[in-house]
This record gives C-alpha cells, sequence and structure tokens, in this order.
C-alpha cells in the first residue's frame, strides 16, 4: 500500500517546520504507524552520518529518530551545504557531488526532480505514513520555477499541506495570507490549513487575527503552539545560533565556542547547553574569550577560509595567549584540522595554528561514517575505557607525528584505532568525532575535569540523561500537538 503523505511547508525559514514534523512522527508513531520523515531539499550546514554511511540533514535525523526508525539517505535525497556567498557543495543520496553556483545548481532540476521522486516512492512503499517538509517559504516568486522542496512535491503526491508561521518575528497574518495569495490555484487547493508556532501569551487575543483568516482564505487557523525553552533539539542550521547560550552564573564553567563564519555541526554542543552548571557562549572577538574556562573551535565547512578569517581578526595570538595561561583548548572536525601545523590543499601549503603535532591533506572522497570506541588513558584526566560513538564527516585526512590519541574509534566490527590528539601538556587537543558530548558519563567527565582545571567546586552530574531528555522533548512536542490540532483533525487530514 502506498503511503500517505502529509506536508508541512512555512512562511519563512525557521518558523518550526522541522520540530512540528518531528512532533508528528513521534505523535504517530506512538500510536503505532510506521512513519518516515522527508526532505527533498536541505540547506544546511548541521549534518549527519548514516548507519549506511551517507550523508544527510541533522534535522532529518532527529525526525527519524522520533518516528523510531534509522536514518537513510532516501529522507534528504539533496543536501546544500553553502561553501561561501555564492556556491553550495551538493549532496545527492548521501554523496556530494560538487560545488555549484546557484545557476549551476538550478540547471540541475531535470536531473535531480527524479531523484527526489525516486526516493519518495520508495518512503511510500516501505511505511505506512510520510511526513514531509518544505524548504524556506513556498511563495518565493522570484525561484518558483526551480522549486523541487515546496508545491512541486505537495502536487507530485498529491499531500495535504500545513502552512507554519512563527508569530514571534511579527507580521505573523500578512505572511499567512500573503503566502496563500501567493499560491496558484492548485496549490491553493492542497492547503488544509494553517499552525501558528512561538506563541506567548493569552491566545484569546488572536481571535480577530484567527478569524480574518479563515475569512480571506477559506481555511483555519488549526491550532497554535506555544514557545518552547530549552529543548534538547537540534536546529538544522546557524540561523538557530541567534539567542543562543546565555549570561553565565557565578559558578558556571564558561565553555566559548568560537563562531566560526562557516560553522559546521554546532548540534555538538546542544549537550553542554543543557548541562546544569555549564554557560556555553557563541564568541567572535578576542576579548570574548576573557571570561571563559576552556574555548571550543567547531566544524567548518570552509577550514582554511575560517583558518584565514580568525588570524584576520586576532583570534589566533588570542587562543594561543589563551592556552599560554594554562586554559584548555578543544578542536572539532575543521577545528582539529586548525590546530595542526600545516594544511595542504593540493599545491597549496597554509600553516595551521601550531598547537598539535599534526599535518592535514585535503581529498576529493569525503568520510562520512558511524564509529564507536571508548576514551584513551590519560588527556585531560579522563580515565580511558569510556564509551563513546559518533559520526564523522570531513573530506581531509590528518597525519599525528606527536602527543596522544583521545579515543581508540573503529566502525561496527571494525578495528579499533587511535583517533584524535593531545599535546604533551594536555591542554590542546582535536579530534574528527562529532557527538562525542551525547554520551552522559564522557560529558560528565569532561565537564568535571575542566571544572577543576578552571579551580572550580564539583558539581553533581545531571540526573536526567541526555538521552532521556531528548526522548521527552520529541514527547512533549508530539503532546502538544496532540491537544492543540487534534488527532481525529490530522486523521482527517491525512484521510484515515
Amino acid at each position: 500500500m502506498t503511503a500517505r503523505v502529509l506536508m508541512v511547508q512555512g512562511t519563512a525559514s525557521s518558523a518550526g517546520k522541522s520540530l512540528v514534523v518531528a512532533g508528528l512522527c513521534r505523535l504517530y508513531a506512538r500510536r503505532g504507524f510506521s512513519v518516515a520523515p522527508f526532505k527533498s531539499q536541505n540547506m544546511a550546514l548541521n549534518s549527519f552520518a548514516t548507519p549506511a554511511g551517507g550523508e544527510i540533514g541533522r534535522a532529518q535525523a532527529l525526525q527519524a529518530e522520533a518516528a523510531g526508525v534509522a536514518p537513510h539517505v532516501d529522507m534528504n535525497p539533496v543536501l546544500l551545504k553553502p561553501t561561501g556567498e555564492k556556491g553550495s557543495q551538493v549532496v545527492v543520496l548521501g554523496r556530494p557531488r560538487g560545488v555549484y553556483t546557484v545557476h549551476e545548481y538550478y540547471a540541475l532540476k531535470e536531473e535531480l526532480w527524479p531523484v527526489v521522486t525516486g526516493a519518495l516512492d520508495r518512503l511510500r512503499d516501505g511505511y505506512d505514513i510520510v511526513f514531509a517538509e518544505g524548504a524556506g517559504s513556498p511563495a518565493e516568486i522570484n525561484i518558483r520555477r526551480h522549486d523541487i522542496a515546496n508545491m512541486e512535491v505537495a502536487l507530485y503526491a498529491q499531500a495535504p499541506v500545513l502552512i507554519v508561521g512563527d508569530i514571534e518575528r511579527g507580521g505573523l497574518f500578512a505572511a499567512l495570507l500573503g503566502t496563500m495569495g501567493l499560491l496558484a490555484e492548485r496549490e491553493q487547493d492542497l492547503v488544509a490549513g494553517y499552525v501558528i508556532n512561538k506563541f506567548r501569551g493569552d491566545e484569546r487575543l488572536l481571535e480577530p487575527g484567527l478569524e480574518l483568516v479563515r475569512e480571506r482564505t477559506g481555511r483555519p487557523v488549526l491550532g497554535v503552539l506555544p514557545y518552547l525553552t530549552d529543548l534538547c533539539l537540534d536546529e538544522e542550521d546557524s540561523v538557530g545560533l541567534t539567542g543562543r547560550g546565555g549570561a553565565p552564573t557565578p559558578g558556571d564553567l564558561v565553555v566559548a565556542v568560537v563562531r566560526l563564519p562557516r560553522i559546521a555541526n554546532y548540534t555538538d554542543f546542544l549537550p553542554l547547553e543543557t548541562t546544569e552548571g555549564v554557560a556555553v557562549c557563541y564568541v567572535d572577538r578576542p576579548s570574548d574569550l576573557a571570561s571563559a574556562h576552556v574555548v571550543i573551535i567547531p566544524g567548518s565547512k570552509e577550514t582554511l577560509s575560517d583558518l584565514e578569517w580568525l588570524r584576520r581578526h586576532g583570534l589566533d595570538l588570542a587562543l594561543a595567549e589563551f592556552v599560554g595561561r594554562g586554559r584548555p583548548l578543544l578542536g572539532i572536525c575543521g577545528g582539529y584540522q586548525m590546530l595542526g601545523e600545516t594544511i595542504r590543499d593540493g599545491p597549496r601549503e597554509v600553516p595551521g595554528l601550531g598547537l598539535l603535532p599534526l599535518t592535514t591533506w585535503f581529498e576529493v572522497e569525503k568520510r562520512t561514517v558511524q564509529v564507536r570506541g571508548v576514551t584513551a588513558d590519560g588527556p585531560w584526566g579522563i580515565p580511558g575505557g569510556l564509551p563513546v560513538r559518533g559520526y564523522e564527516i570531513h573530506m581531509g585526512v590528518s597525519r599525528v607525528f606527536g602527543g596522544n590519541p583521545l579515543f581508540l574509534l573503529g566502525e561496527d566490527g571494525g578495528e579499533m584505532l587511535p583517533e584524535g590528539c593531545a599535546s604533551e601538556s594536555g591542554l590542546v587537543a582535536g579530534t574528527y568525532l562529532h557527538g562525542c558530548f551525547d554520551h552522559d558519563r564522557y560529558r560528565e567527565k569532561w565537564v568535571a575535569e575542566m571544572r577543576r582545571l578552571a579551580g572550580l567546586p564539583p558539581r553533581a552530574a545531571t540526573e536526567t540523561g541526555y538521552a532521556v531528555r531528548r526522548q521527552q522533548d520529541l514527547e512533549r512536542v508530539a503532546d502538544l500537538l496532540e491537544t492543540r490540532i487534534g488527532v481525529d483533525r490530522l486523521d482527517g487530514i491525512l484521510g484515515l
């Protein structure tokens, strides 16, 4: 039987589409349906390695987790990873195809559309329900003819559409009416109604607007979702960094994450952000390091460009001075590469920050793999043998010629090999492992050691583990959809 499809589109980026789809996946999975998420085209630097070694958007990995199924490249057949102002790396069915300008990418539509429909068809053959997510807004009339992510998908699947609007930004009712007004009649026919997201206050204040939307468009506002805080759920791109982090309170461990212009996979730090007694700040100036106890250089989509940015802003000298004061510094993925002696890209050789004994070569083949293993003995006083797992997504190969490894890692059933590097002093370390802080025991030991190095008193570990909190938050979102929209109404839209 071909699966039912319900599509969630939005009035703009970051309206809440990804969260609504995740909630729908959990709501219907716990009712006994086999469910899959789908987003034909995703533009994001937060990505994820599937069990089979393909690369997809982090949001679809979260949605698959909500559905209780393994993430698969069919759930996000086209992933765009911006590399600069005008270009993006295009990942098709989990594998990098190349870097394209926007006009070069648009020329691929005829080739990519069968990839999109093929992926959706396979999901429909394997599941009861597919919850599809749009990208940005369906009403971007300047790029409408290039669309493979919004109404073209809904029309292909003849899927009913929910349009999500973010009321926190202001102008919500204009956005809803404008979006609907810019759709073609056959597209309007697919719209089942609207969902208002991120509302604070008394919902009775919305009633005049809700009535006007119904009168003007003939479609109801199906539900109003409140503004949710402190969710242990991933954002899909750097728009989500706005407003992240907060002012530390006395006794907090202050973790400064360098906000690189091309930051990637900053979802690595969500477990730290939600750890009691830890304040994560995203910084971009040397003066921002003054109050930090530990600094992390995160992943980057453009390591050499971001390394040049570090130098241009004086952060290279500030980081060296930071370590000179006996403070710890960690690099992850691209940040790890920057910490080394040199980075080689073809004939070009660029000096790194010189804080770790390693050299990196960029290669055409991307390593995209899930790994598991244990901590190595030594670095930072963290005991060896603590289990960790995560994933690697990088195009560089690093040769270490000194220091000590952080982990012993391997693919499932594969040989466990040393990974990462810590300096002889133990203050500087780097790794390719994304997701290491997801593990409660490792994170707790790491935080405890960072507090010790900072001269802060010990803190008791959080009682509720990170993985448990993620599941609780997915249930929380599903509960809201169940109460604010209603299962009967959703079933009716799906035709169940």
